[in-house]
């Protein structure tokens, strides 16, 4: 897996007229590597996850994910692709209210097909601590406890890209560690590639590479 991002643009409507989220950015991810994108609020930090996520596509610039151009791809391949191959860790969750969190987990799975999605989502829900809290609906979870089961969901299908935005955000700081080396653990064994967006310095700094976004645009080391 490899993961090629080329003079990104991407604006949005706004009250003055059109804002520049993205101004040109590039990026590079290959197997087994990990990259943090950090900066202040507003520099273009989602809006760069949602583009290398193929959730949105630019207005201009390319993202390569294992040699496919996401912006040529019909909607179906797209979601095939992210489905089977890319992992996303979303800083609003974005559970299933009407499933439990052993259900939330194992969504993906059964969508790939796999047999064994409910018993590989209760191994997945106790590395991430959540074990006796496997038949809880999200609106019984914390927001920590439902960045756990995100967490879970996304890393159960061993995905080859992982791309993450603010997942330790809402943990203290003992589950955030742990969660962080979840994330890193996969991307090292199973050589998946990583890309993490995040506002906690300790976390980028475990990262191979850093990506310093401000006001939409790629700062210098």
């Amino acid at each position: 897996m490899s993961l090629q991002a080329t003079d990104l643009h991407r604006s949005f409507p706004g009250h003055g007229g059109q804002v520049q989220a993205l101004r040109g950015v590039s990026l590079s991810v290959a197997s087994g590597r990990s990259l943090a994108v950090v900066g202040p609020s507003g520099s273009g930090k989602s809006t760069l996850l949602g583009l290398l996520a193929g959730l949105d596509r630019p207005d201009r610039g390319q993202v390569v994910v294992d040699g496919e151009d996401l912006a040529t791809l019909p909607e179906r391949r797209l979601a095939r692709l992210r489905g089977q191959r890319i992992g996303v860790v979303f800083q609003s969750y974005r559970l299933v209210p009407t499933l439990d969190a052993l259900e939330n987990v194992a969504l993906p799975l059964e969508l790939a097909g796999r047999a064994d999605a409910h018993d590989l989502a209760r191994i997945w829900l106790d590395r991430v601590g959540l074990a006796a809290r496997a038949d809880h609906l999200p609106a019984r979870l914390s927001g920590g406890e439902q960045q756990r089961v995100a967490l879970a969901r996304a890393l159960a299908p061993a995905p080859a890209l992982v791309l993450a935005d603010e997942p330790t955000g809402n943990l203290d700081s003992a589950t955030g560690s742990h969660c962080a080396d979840l994330l890193f653990a996969l991307c090292r064994d199973a050589g998946s590639a990583l890309v993490v967006v995040t506002h906690d310095p300790a976390l980028a700094a475990r990262a191979d590479a850093i990506l310093r976004l401000r006001d939409g645009l790629a700062e210098g080391p």
